[in-house]
């Protein structure tokens, strides 16, 4: 018996194919925005993590190392923080040789670099992207002062920024700012 060709033939007609093109395309469509929007909140999330932690870990090395300013443990003639309204410089006898060694970290000179965004730890890079570094000196009774004798407290404040602009955020020029500040006293200066 032979087929009979006014019956049922199986497969797809032209409109079904076009139909079930569409719906594919508006899916794939779909998930790719998704993914694109995802991808970009990803990657500013991660310039503020970044950004963050290198404000925090510059603000942690700094301190630790003012809290040994002025360690003389047999004694010395230097001051432990000497006076500067561009550079902070911190001095301690870790060595333990009645006087400063240089190169075992006894001298610090932290600077910040306005040209590179940068804050400089004697001449080395410590920090990327900061926009400003500043510092002031405290007597014993909480007030400023600029005399490296009478320096009792040093308050300091990091702002940092994103490496990139995020073209969502709208102040700053789309760089995305953190400001972190500590006011340290170091246990080792004359009270």
């Amino acid at each position: 018996m032979a087929p009979s060709l006014t019956g049922k033939t199986s497969g797809f007609t032209l409109t079904e194919l076009m139909v079930a093109m569409a719906i594919s395309m508006a899916v794939l469509a779909a998930v790719t925005t998704t993914f694109m929007t995802q991808a970009k909140i990803y990657n500013a999330q991660e310039q503020i993590n970044e950004m963050e932690q290198n404000a925090r870990g510059a603000l942690d090395v700094i301190t630790r190392e003012l809290k040994m300013a002025g360690y003389k443990p047999n004694g010395g003639t230097f001051v432990g923080i000497t006076y500067s309204a561009s550079q902070l410089r911190i001095q301690a006898d870790l060595v333990g040789n009645d006087g400063l060694t240089t190169g075992a970290n006894e001298d610090i000179i932290y600077s910040h670099d306005d040209s590179n965004d940068q804050i400089v730890r004697n001449g080395a890079v410590l920090a990327d992207h900061i926009t400003a570094f500043t510092f002031s000196y405290l007597d014993s009774a909480g007030a400023s002062t600029s005399v490296s004798a009478n320096i009792r407290q040093v308050s300091i404040s990091i702002t940092a920024q994103t490496a990139h602009p995020d073209p969502n955020y709208t102040a700053n020029n789309g760089y995305r700012t953190y400001s972190v500040t500590a006011t340290v006293t170091p246990p080792n200066l004359a009270l």
